[in-house]
């Protein structure tokens, strides 16, 4: 994986971490850690967080695989506009607070991941505590989708893999801090986060979806070669 393609996971990661903040907040401030030391406080908020790491790797991995079958059809421009239009589907049902779309299976899978996080909150062990973070790396986020995209995109399965390692370090610091300090940051703060961020998923999901229309924009939507416009429109 490039320098380039790994920094952008990394930003990707920073930025997706304010609406982790607004978005998972209650999570992060339910490991059990206030009767403990410092230090051990400190390594069972780390791992909380590589558990969540842990999940987006295999995810990584998983539509890495998938995204090389993608890449070997030439498929990259209907899929970069299909995630797009999910996406925005996703944003919308947030912003009416109601069910407009209907995915099929997404409400049996999300509360199936509810279940499986509830399992592990508030238990004091390590590893109680690891799997509460991998079981929070399943929630829907629409985020975490973005990230899924440039996975896809990665060309390898290795690329897919670290992209989203990456992504996952991205939103350590900012996760670890809440988990440790959270009582520094206010309500009012998180609820701010949560409104901002949907217009920036939003926004990525318009540029996903121009990059598919090869309008031949520099850096937005640029062209493809001929060659793989033969095998997109044969």
């Amino acid at each position: 994986m490039s320098l380039q393609f790994f920094i952008s996971a990394l930003v990707l990661g920073g930025i997706s971490s304010f609406h982790c903040v607004g978005m998972c907040g209650a999570f992060a401030f339910s490991i059990p850690t206030q009767n403990m030391p410092d230090a051990k406080k400190a390594f069972a908020i780390l791992l909380y967080n590589f558990g969540r790491i842990t999940t987006y790797s295999v995810l990584g991995l998983i539509f890495g695989l998938l995204g090389r079958q993608i890449s070997l059809a030439g498929f990259q421009q209907w899929f970069s506009i299909i995630a797009g239009i999910v996406i925005l589907m996703i944003v919308v049902q947030n912003f009416f607070k109601k069910p407009v779309f209907h995915l099929p299976g997404y409400n049996a899978i999300a509360a199936s991941i509810t279940t499986l996080v509830s399992k592990f909150i508030g238990k004091p062990s390590l590893g109680s505590i690891y799997m509460l973070g991998a079981a929070n790396g399943l929630l829907p986020c629409g985020l975490v989708y973005m990230a899924i995209t440039g996975a896809l995109a990665a060309g390898t399965v290795t690329s897919a893999t670290g992209f989203m390692v990456a992504y996952g370090l991205g939103t350590l610091p900012a996760m670890f801090l809440l988990s440790y300090f959270g009582f520094m940051i206010g309500i009012a703060v998180r609820n701010t986060i949560r409104r901002v961020v949907p217009f920036f998923v939003a926004t990525m999901a318009i540029l996903l979806i121009f990059r598919g229309l090869n309008l031949n924009i520099p850096f937005v939507s640029p062209a493809l070669s001929p060659e793989k416009i033969s095998v997109l429109c044969p």
